[in-house]
């Protein structure tokens, strides 16, 4: 396999990672998302081994998963293409979206003990560090890691599970709003409002901050596929 170099290293699997599979996965989730493979293209399994560097077996086994999660869709006589989400299907995911989030940050807000709180605090202040300064991937990735602390504070297993059913599609827009322009400072703000809220015990306050920073990157992500297709 070919060495990755440039912005492509990026996607290099650590293969001391407990889970390689879910690694692989995750890379090619990424690259589909921060738009290295756009909506309609082909992936090819052999120039996916040179991007991740791991074996055509785990990259089969990532495009089987990307499938049920309905980011890639295998076509006759082409293989996995990636799919185009629609503007519908973006609302319906952000419907969803701001209830569940919404919920959660609710029950983080009346359950979370300390060490939760003090690990969303951590993830936070790396993902304000992340929007200002870092590039797309470091911006989704701590993005994604805020949530997952969040989540975990919530002590409900069935509603982050839920969550996480969604989480190539919620992955992939959550990479498209932040591309709109000043999206990534009033993502910041947003967020800190719904901290205050957490900090406070505000359970009503924290839900309507976490519905609200939802239905703003809907509007972004949104407007932003529109843009990409040429309709907006």
């Amino acid at each position: 396999m070919a060495a990755a170099d440039g912005e492509d290293a990026r996607f290099r699997v650590d293969r001391v990672a407990s889970s390689l599979r879910h690694s692989v996965t995750d890379s090619i989730r990424t690259a589909i998302s921060v738009r290295r493979f756009q909506p309609g293209q082909r992936l090819i399994e052999r120039e996916l081994c040179d991007l991740t560097g791991v074996s055509r077996t785990l990259v089969r086994e990532a495009l089987r998963q990307l499938e049920s999660e309905g980011l890639i869709a295998i076509q006759p006589h082409r293989g996995p293409v990636v799919r185009e989400l629609t503007q519908s299907q973006a609302n319906g995911v952000y419907d969803v979206r701001r209830e569940l989030e919404g919920l959660a940050a609710s029950l983080f807000a009346a359950r979370a003990d300390q060490k939760h709180r003090d690990a969303l605090t951590e993830a936070f202040s790396r993902l304000k560090v992340a929007l200002a300064e870092g590039d797309q991937i470091e911006r989704l990735r701590a993005k994604n890691e805020f949530y997952e602390k969040l989540l975990q504070g919530t002590g409900n297993e069935a509603l982050a599970d839920t969550l996480k059913m969604l989480n190539a599609r919620v992955t992939f827009l959550r990479a498209t709003s932040l591309q709109a322009s000043g999206r990534a400072q009033k993502s910041i703000e947003e967020l800190e409002r719904l901290m205050r809220a957490l900090d406070a015990r505000d359970i009503k306050g924290a839900r309507a901050a976490a519905e609200l920073h939802v239905a703003n990157a809907a509007a972004a992500a949104v407007g932003q596929l529109l843009a990409d297709s040429g309709k907006g």
